[in-house]
């Protein structure tokens, strides 16, 4: 029998029904304990063997279950002590799941306008100049640009050269 494949046939669901976690931001570990009638080292344990359960630590270190967290650890004892599935098994089944909920983002829109497909377009034109900007020597300038640097223009006007770009009289050592 394969990881992700249950070791016994049940299908009985969860003894604690979704509806029956009370309406609250934040729970404790003992509550979630006793909501899934598990002890509290249990809990402790699944966290570090499913990534998808992580509740959050208060100031004090003391953990802290949202709804959700406590959603996740009535799925993982559901999967462990009713589907009968081993704790690799669970883990990639959950991994499975998480990753069909991810939300895949579209490229094109499926209206009619089109306005995707000119958000496309405006993309692409807009790497194509980046990339035509990344291409160009960095030691050679463009001729405008050469034209606008201060050495040049000290050349152009040496009685308004800045005194930046005039030439340093030589240092003479002292012995």
């Amino acid at each position: 029998m394969g990881h992700n494949q249950p070791t016994r046939n049940s299908t009985n669901a969860s003894s604690t029904p979704l509806s029956e976690i009370p309406d609250k931001l934040y729970f404790r570990i003992g509550e979630v304990a006793r909501l899934c009638e598990v002890p509290a080292y249990v809990l402790r344990f699944w966290e570090s063997e499913f990534p998808q359960l992580k509740p959050n630590k208060g100031g004090t270190g003391q953990r802290l279950y949202r709804r959700r967290d406590v959603e996740m650890a009535l799925r993982v004892k559901s999967l462990l002590k009713e589907e009968g599935y081993t704790i690799p098994g669970a883990r990639q089944l959950l991994k499975a799941e998480f990753r069909l909920k991810e939300p895949q983002l579209s490229l094109l829109e499926t209206g009619t306008s089109g306005t995707g497909v000119k958000q496309l377009r405006t993309l692409r034109r807009e790497l194509q100049s980046i990339a035509a900007m990344l291409a160009k020597p960095v030691g050679k300038p463009s001729a405008a640009q050469a034209a606008k640097s201060p050495a040049v223009q000290a050349m152009r006007n040496p009685g308004r050269a800045s005194s930046a770009t005039r030439p340093k009289p030589p240092e003479i050592p002292f012995d």
